[in-house]
C-alpha cells in the first residue's frame, strides 16, 4: 500500500492530477460556506427540518442548511442525466443515433445534458426560494431579491457541474461522483456527535454499555463495507473459445478466454436514480400544501418513511435491470464473438449465444438488484433499532462511498501500470 502511494507521487503527471482534484475539492468546500445574499441563515438553521431537507443537506455536504451558493449540489445534473438515459433507450431516435456515433455523439448528448441541468437548476432554485419565502427565511420581499437568489443558486449548481467535468478531464475519477463522495464524507462528523450525545451524555448512561454499543456499531460497519466491496468486485465469467483463423499471411491460433460480467454492473446508479425520482413528488407536494393529494404525499412519502423505503427498494430493482441492459448489450456481444470467430462452448453462435448471454445477465442481475435494495435499507433499519437517525449513514451513502472509492482506485492503478510498463509498449 505504501509503495503504491509512493508510486502515485513519484509520477509527475499523476501527482498533478491528484493535486488538481484536491484543489477543486477545497474550492468546493469553501463555497459551501458562502451564503446566498438576502437569506436569514439563523432562521434557516433553527427549528426542526423535514426529511427532504435533511436528505438534500446530506448530498450538498451541509451547504443546504447554510443556504450557500452550492445549496442545490449536483442534484439538477443528476436528474438531467437520468432523463437523458431514459430518452436514449429508444424514446428519442435522434439521441439513440447520437449514442451510436461514438465520441462526437457523446459530446452532443453531454451538451444537451448541460442545458437540461441548467434548466432544472433554475426551476429548483425558484422552487426553493418560493418555499423559504413562505417560511420567513428571506430578508426581503422584492422581486429583485428573489431574482438574485435564484440566479446565485443556479450559478452555483452550474459551477459545480463545471467542477465535476474538470475533475473528470484533468483530475482523478468521475468528477460528479467525487463531489457527492466528499459531500457525504463531510457529514460523518455530525453522526459521530449524535452518537456521543445519545450514548455518552447524561447521568443515566453506563460507560461500559456505551463503549460496547460503539464497538458493535464499528464492527457492523466494517462487515457491511466488506460485503459491499466483495459484491461490487464479484463477476460471472463466461468462457469463450476462439477458433484458429488466418488473416492475410498471419495465422492466429485458437485461444481460451472469458467475458467478465459484473454481478452488479449498474453500480450505484440505480440507487441514485431511485432516490432522485422518489424525492420529486415530495418536493412538488411541499410547494402546494393544503391540497388533498399533497397532504397524502407529505404524510406517506417523506424520506425515511416505510412507504418511501419500500418504494425505494422496488425502484432500485427496476432501475438495476434497466441500467444493466444499457451497460451490457447481449446482441452486440454475440455479434462481436461471431465476427472474431469466437464461441461459447456448448452454445451455437448467433441467436443462441445472444439468448444465453441474456439469461446469464438476468440471473446475476436478480442477485445484484436484491443486494442493492437490501443494502439501501439495511442501515436505516439497524439504526432505527439502535435509536439513531442519520441521513449521513444510509445504504445509499455507503454504496456511493464504496463505489466511488473503488472506481477512483482502479483508475489510479491503471495510470500507474500504464506508466510503469511504458517501456514494454514501446
Amino acid at each position: 500500500m505504501g509503495q503504491t502511494i509512493a508510486n502515485l507521487w513519484r509520477l509527475k503527471h499523476l501527482r498533478n492530477r491528484i493535486l488538481f482534484t484536491l484543489f477543486v475539492i477545497a474550492v468546493y468546500r469553501i463555497g459551501t460556506y458562502i451564503p446566498v445574499p438576502g437569506i436569514n441563515t439563523s432562521t434557516l438553521t433553527s427549528g426542526d427540518h423535514n426529511a427532504l431537507f435533511n436528505l438534500l443537506n446530506m448530498f450538498s455536504g451541509g451547504a443546504f442548511y447554510r443556504f450557500s451558493i452550492f445549496a442545490m449540489s449536483v442534484t439538477p445534473y443528476i436528474t438531467a442525466s437520468i432523463i437523458m438515459q431514459l430518452l436514449q433507450s429508444g424514446v428519442v431516435t435522434r439521441f439513440e443515433e447520437w449514442q451510436k456515433e461514438g465520441e462526437s455523439g457523446r459530446q452532443k448528448l453531454t451538451q444537451v445534458t448541460r442545458y437540461l441541468a441548467v434548466s432544472f437548476g433554475i426551476l429548483q432554485a425558484a422552487g426553493l426560494t418560493f418555499t423559504f419565502h413562505r417560511s420567513g427565511v428571506l430578508l426581503s420581499n422584492s422581486w429583485w431579491e428573489y431574482a438574485v437568489i435564484v440566479i446565485s443558486l443556479a450559478a452555483g449548481e452550474t459551477l459545480l457541474m463545471w467542477f465535476g467535468e474538470m475533475i473528470t478531464e484533468k483530475g482523478v475519477g468521475n468528477g460528479i461522483s467525487i463531489l457527492i463522495f466528499v459531500s457525504i464524507i463531510s457529514q460523518f462528523g455530525q453522526f459521530g456527535q449524535a452518537v456521543y450525545e445519545k450514548w455518552f451524555v447524561g447521568q443515566h448512561q453506563h460507560l461500559f454499555l456505551s463503549i460496547l454499543r460503539v464497538v458493535i456499531l464499528l464492527v457492523g460497519a466494517v462487515i457491511l463495507f466488506a460485503v459491499i466491496v466483495y459484491v461490487q468486485q464479484a463477476e460471472r465469467r463466461i468462457p469463450v473459445q476462439y477458433a484458429k483463423r488466418v488473416v492475410g499471411r498471419t495465422v492466429y491460433s485458437g485461444q481460451q478466454t472469458h467475458i467478465p460480467l459484473k454481478v452488479n454492473a449498474a453500480g450505484v446508479i440505480p440507487v441514485i436514480f431511485a432516490i432522485s425520482l422518489l424525492i420529486l413528488p415530495y418536493t412538488i407536494a411541499s410547494y402546494f400544501p393544503g391540497h388533498e393529494w399533497s397532504t397524502l404525499v407529505l404524510r406517506y412519502l417523506y424520506p425515511s418513511s416505510w412507504w418511501f423505503v419500500g418504494l425505494e427498494v422496488l425502484l432500485i430493482i427496476a432501475f438495476t435491470f434497466f441500467y444493466t441492459h444499457i451497460q451490457i448489450n447481449p446482441q452486440q456481444l454475440a455479434e462481436q464473438l461471431q465476427k472474431h470467430a469466437g464461441y461459447i462452448p456448448g452454445v451455437r453462435p448467433g441467436a443462441e449465444t445472444e439468448e444465453y448471454i441474456i439469461g446469464v445477465v438476468n440471473r446475476i442481475t436478480v442477485f445484484g438488484s436484491l443486494f442493492l435494495g437490501i443494502i439501501a435499507v439495511l442501515p436505516f433499519v439497524l439504526l432505527e433499532g439502535m435509536g439513531l437517525q442519520s441521513f449521513a449513514i444510509t445504504g445509499t451513502s455507503l454504496l456511493i462511498i464504496v463505489g466511488v472509492s473503488l472506481q477512483t482506485l482502479q483508475q489510479l492503478e491503471g495510470q500507474v501500470l500504464q506508466r510503469k510498463y511504458r517501456g514494454f509498449i514501446r
